[in-house]
């Protein structure tokens, strides 16, 4: 009976280490989620950066070519 208890108990703790494990695994794919999302956030900023440059040329093309 003692030996029957204790073997449950290490299953369980077993259980609870692979619980904690996936746990883990989780928290590192949202980290890595999140920093993808962050890249996605940069590359969206440069690109509107470059949309605001391209306007100010076309712009000053615009003004010179009125000339």
């Amino acid at each position: 009976m003692e030996r029957e208890i204790e073997t449950e108990r290490e299953t369980d703790r077993e259980m609870e280490r692979e619980i904690e494990t996936e746990r883990e695994t989780d928290r590192e794919m949202e980290r890595e989620i999140e920093t993808e999302r962050e890249t996605d956030r940069e590359m969206e900023r440069e690109i509107e950066t470059e949309r605001e440059t391209d306007r100010k040329m076309e712009r000053e093309i615009e003004r010179h070519t009125k000339r």
